[in-house]
């Protein structure tokens, strides 16, 4: 599915989601997928991120930067932490350095058996006058298509990650 023409956009469905079983507990997921610096070894288009405006931790209100690329194409985002529950839930709403919304990520935990389930939920919130910019900065006109391909890649390196196996980018 492509993205859709400004005229017709859609927020209150998600355009992305994909979801692993793991085996480790709620809480070390948790570790992994609120930490932005570590979960950019394991994303496909999220390379670099770092932390600003003070914060060094997952906490709600706290923000950190994210370094992009989708091949030449490069570019920076900014993403504010919305909800942070260790073990259960981490999500955080994205925009562009000049203030446009991007898109909401959200990561839910639950536990199964012994390990956890986490599934990976991305909106898209990108006002209908930025998609033609959006498309152009980042390369690519099928937003959905490519984060469900991307959660897909992502969910399977933090499996790996968390479990102990190789990996690779």
């Amino acid at each position: 599915m492509a993205t859709k023409p400004r005229d017709s956009l859609t927020y209150s469905e998600p355009i992305a989601t994909g979801e692993v079983t793991i085996d480790a507990g709620p809480e070390q997921v948790y570790r992994l997928v609120s930490d932005p610096v570590a979960m950019s070894e394991c994303t496909e288009e999220l390379r670099k991120a770092r932390w600003i405006r003070g914060a060094t931790e997952a906490r709600v209100g706290n923000w950190f930067a994210g370094s992009n690329r989708n091949g030449l194409r490069r570019w920076v985002t900014h993403a504010e932490i919305v909800e942070a529950e260790p073990g259960r839930r981490f999500a955080y709403r994205v925009r562009t350095p000049f203030f446009v919304p991007i898109s909401r990520w959200e990561y839910d935990i639950v536990p199964e058996g012994d390990g956890s389930r986490l599934t990976v939920t991305n909106w898209l919130r990108v006002p209908p006058w930025f998609v033609p910019l959006a498309i152009l900065i980042t390369g690519e006109p099928d937003r959905a298509g490519t984060n469900r391909a991307n959660i897909a890649t992502t969910l399977q390196r933090v499996k790996a990650r968390l479990e102990g196996r190789e990996w690779h980018r």
